[in-house]
This record gives C-alpha cells, sequence and structure tokens, in this order.
C-alpha cells in the first residue's frame, strides 16, 4: 500500500517486451521476456528508484478488455517483481483494463493501481469506443474486501474525451463522487501541469496527486514540490521507451527528485 512518508515518489514505468497472444509478439518466449525485465528491475533498484508501475505497454492492438492470457502473464511478473524487491513500491496498469489491473494487483500484493484508460466518462481510441470502468472496478474491490488504492488518471493527454470537465473539476468528481483513491494528472507542458496541480490541490487537500507524465530532469524538481509522485520512462530512455535506460539521465533525474524531496520535508506545514 502507499504511504504517505514516501512522498514523493519516483516510478519508472516497466513495459516488458509484446506478451505471449498478443498480435505483436514475434514468437519471444515469456522466459526471454521475464529475464529481460528483472535485468530492468535490477538496475533501476541499484540506482534508487522507489519502485515501479507494470505495464503492458508494448502489446497490441489495445482493446478495453484484457486477454486472459495477458492476465496471467501480467500476474506472474508482478508477483516476481514484488517477491525480489518486497520493499519497492509496485504499481499495476493492465492496458486498458483497470478491471484486470486490480485482479492482478490483488494476487501480487502490490501497491495500487493505475487507471489510465478509462475510470470515467467516455473517450475514442483506434479500437472505438471505451467507456468508465468506475462501477466494475468498484464492484470488484468490494467482492474481494480490497484496500488496494485505485489511482486514476483525469484526461490522459493522449486521449479524445468527449464532453470532458475542466481537469480539476473531473479530478474533484472522481474521488468525491467515484471514490478513486488518488489521481494521476498531467498537463501538455510543465507550466500547465503546475496549474493543474495547484487548482486541484485547493479541491483535494488530502488526496495523492502523481504526475502522469511530461517529467524530465529538468523540470521534475519543480514539479515535485506539488505532486506526490512521477511515473518516469521516455526521458531516462532517450525518449524512446523501447531503449535501455540512460544511467547518466537516471542519475540526474533522481538527483532532482531528491532535491524536491527535501525542499518538501523543509516547507512542510
Amino acid at each position: 500500500m502507499l504511504n504517505k512518508e514516501q512522498f514523493p515518489l519516483a516510478l519508472v514505468m516497466m513495459q516488458p517486451e509484446a506478451l505471449p497472444g498478443s498480435y505483436l509478439n514475434d514468437g519471444e518466449s515469456f522466459e526471454s521476456i521475464t529475464e529481460k525485465l528483472m535485468k530492468e528491475a535490477e538496475m533501476i533498484v541499484k540506482m534508487g528508484f522507489d519502485g515501479f508501475i507494470l505495464q503492458n505497454m508494448h502489446d497490441g492492438p489495445v482493446a478495453q478488455t484484457a486477454r486472459v492470457e495477458t492476465v496471467a502473464y501480467m500476474t506472474y511478473l508482478a508477483n516476481k517483481l514484488k517477491e525480489t524487491y518486497p520493499d519497492k513500491v509496485l504499481g499495476i496498469l493492465v492496458n486498458w483494463d483497470g478491471v484486470s489491473s486490480l485482479a492482478v494487483a490483488e494476487a501480487a500484493k502490490a501497491d495500487f493501481v493505475r487507471v489510465e484508460h478509462l475510470y470515467t466518462g467516455v473517450s475514442i481510441d483506434s479500437t472505438g469506443f471505451m467507456f468508465g470502468q468506475c462501477g466494475e472496478i468498484l464492484s470488484l474491490k468490494k467482492r474481494l474486501g480490497s484496500k488496494m488504492p485505485v489511482l486514476v488518471d483525469i484526461q490522459e493527454v493522449n486521449a479524445n474525451y468527449l464532453c470532458p470537465s475542466p481537469k480539476p473539476a473531473a479530478a474533484e468528481n472522481a474521488v468525491k463522487k467515484n471514490f478513486a483513491d488518488g489521481i494521476f494528472m498531467s498537463g501538455s507542458n510543465t507550466e500547465e501541469s503546475l496549474e493543474y496541480i495547484k487548482e486541484t490541490r485547493k479541491l483535494l487537500p488530502d488526496t495523492p496527486i502523481m504526475l502522469g507524465g511530461g517529467s524530465t530532469g529538468d523540470n521534475v524538481y519543480e514539479l515535485l514540490k506539488y505532486y506526490d509522485g512521477v511515473s518516469v520512462a521516455t526521458w531516462i530512455k532517450d525518449g524512446d521507451m523501447r531503449n535501455p535506460i540512460n544511467p547518466e539521465k537516471a542519475k540526474y533525474f533522481l538527483d532532482e527528485c531528491r532535491k524536491a524531496r527535501k525542499w518538501r520535508e523543509e516547507n512542510r506545514g
């Protein structure tokens, strides 16, 4: 579970190669995929990141209901990460199925779920319409007696939403009316991300608010003065999520995160 004493968190998006059963899997075995993932996890831990968000980003084409084999493989990978690094924060994101994400997270004893597409509302994707899964996710939580924190993206920047509300108002609605435990949000640039967090914090003073994207070594210090955590992938991988992590960029990024954490400690209250 999330511990607010650890905020702000610096998390890496861990995105294994396309899993068996995905159209984009070129025949690579699950054993090979697992080995690569665990080598990357070892590197992330040695660098000093707080943990990971496991996401099957490279599966495709993406639908809102995950395939049964995807749920099985993601559960195995999540369990392996948690068993190997029990002290690291583990989030689960199954593209784009929040219900399956919760099931995987519960089985693996992860720390939270990230629902990127779609907790509330309606959006149009390349595969068609996608509809908010809030009711289904909360129903599964109830059936399982789950206390798993569900953090939801508010109008993710790459999605096309129908009739969107202003982002801060949408965030308040997701938490107060639809019972999300926390949120991910970001703008199209640093200034917009700062504007959103400052407005949203007035509405949700005690809710965990994570930066959904757009962080770099040059802006993360300023952003983490306000956001409770950050998920990073593209910037520390030289602009392509399929690249290996660039150690120099990762070190710079973490140094800036630590500066932000120190600033928050000094300015708490």
